[in-house]
């Protein structure tokens, strides 16, 4: 058995074997190095048969009979359970593979989100490891049925394309991450600046988007734009993250007065709202009754920033 670190290749085999090696070389039987070594004589013929693990206090005793140190015997059990760890990872990956293809891979990595490969496990790992999942299920109960309800509600089931709008707000997160918190947020203190807003954004010009970011970022909202990816068509979105709020953008909302309306309609959300909601802008008809109420008090918190 064997499995790859570094691409160079190692052969893990279980402790079991080389103590069954080592009684033969020293003539002992099984009996006689349970009754030596204090442990019971299943438990000795399990380990042989590679189905025990050597603990710590077995490796002490193992030592005293063998005179073979116990971190000899943890570091031969710590290889043998790594290896195969990677061997339900390699099987896990494999069964990902059609997962996957739900994704913009290509895109994503042109976008330098991902590392560009034709190998079909590589991707998986790779999708894994962005959003953070050990599994598509995983994905599946973070993105889609909403298992994260005491931190916040996220569920995309009823948008159109849920795997790109995953990628898409997973990006976002990391874009949070990169961004430097200045202070923290004050719902009083940024509502009541909102004018000043008003003022910075009442002129077109080219760094509108480097404005509201720093408009933001002084009031503790974090403000990211991320490239659109081919099949979305949110034009926003709202949450906070690790107590902090954070409004996402698409970087195709390029209008003058699009990205105003975008923005405040965020704004809205975030003064109007709870904490435990993620709010997507985009076109939905299949939103439920509440999430409909909430878009509008949104639209209508917006058209009063716009006047």
């Amino acid at each position: 058995m064997a499995y790859y670190v570094d691409e160079k290749r190692f052969t893990a085999f279980h402790p079991g074997v080389t103590l069954a090696e080592k009684l033969e070389e020293m003539k002992m039987s099984v009996k006689e190095f349970a009754v030596r070594s204090g442990k019971p004589e299943k438990t000795i013929i399990a380990i042989i048969g590679g189905n025990s693990s050597v603990t710590p206090d077995m490796a002490v005793a193992f030592e005293n009979v063998t005179q073979i140190p116990a971190g000899f015997w943890l570091k031969k059990q710590g290889n043998y359970d790594e290896y195969v760890a990677r061997k339900k990872q390699e099987e896990l990956l494999s069964e990902s593979i059609v997962w996957t293809k739900n994704f913009p891979f290509t895109e994503m990595a042109k976008m330098g989100w991902l590392q560009l490969t034709n190998d079909p496990v590589a991707r998986a790992g790779q999708l894994l490891a962005f959003f953070g999942v050990s599994s598509p299920k995983a994905w599946n109960d973070y993105y889609m049925n909403q298992k994260l309800k005491v931190a916040f509600s996220i569920s995309l089931s009823e948008v159109s394309n849920p795997y790109v709008m995953s990628a898409w707000l997973r990006k976002g997160e990391i874009q949070f991450a990169e961004e430097p918190v200045r202070c923290t947020y004050s719902e009083k203190a940024f509502k009541s600046a909102l004018p000043l807003l008003q003022d910075i954004l009442a002129n077109e010009c080219e760094d509108l988007f480097e404005r509201a970011w720093r408009f933001c970022s002084e009031y503790g909202v974090v403000l990211v734009k991320t490239p659109r990816l081919k099949g979305m068509n949110a034009q926003g979105a709202t949450r906070w993250i690790k107590g902090t709020p954070c409004i996402q953008l698409a970087d195709n909302v390029l209008d003058y007065q699009k990205f105003k309306s975008v923005l405040f309609h965020e704004i809205g959300h975030l003064i109007l709202h709870g904490k435990k909601d993620v709010f997507i802008e985009c076109p939905c008809d299949s939103y439920q009754k509440e999430r409909k109420e909430k878009e509008a008090e949104a639209s209508a918190f917006a058209e009063t920033l716009m006047k």
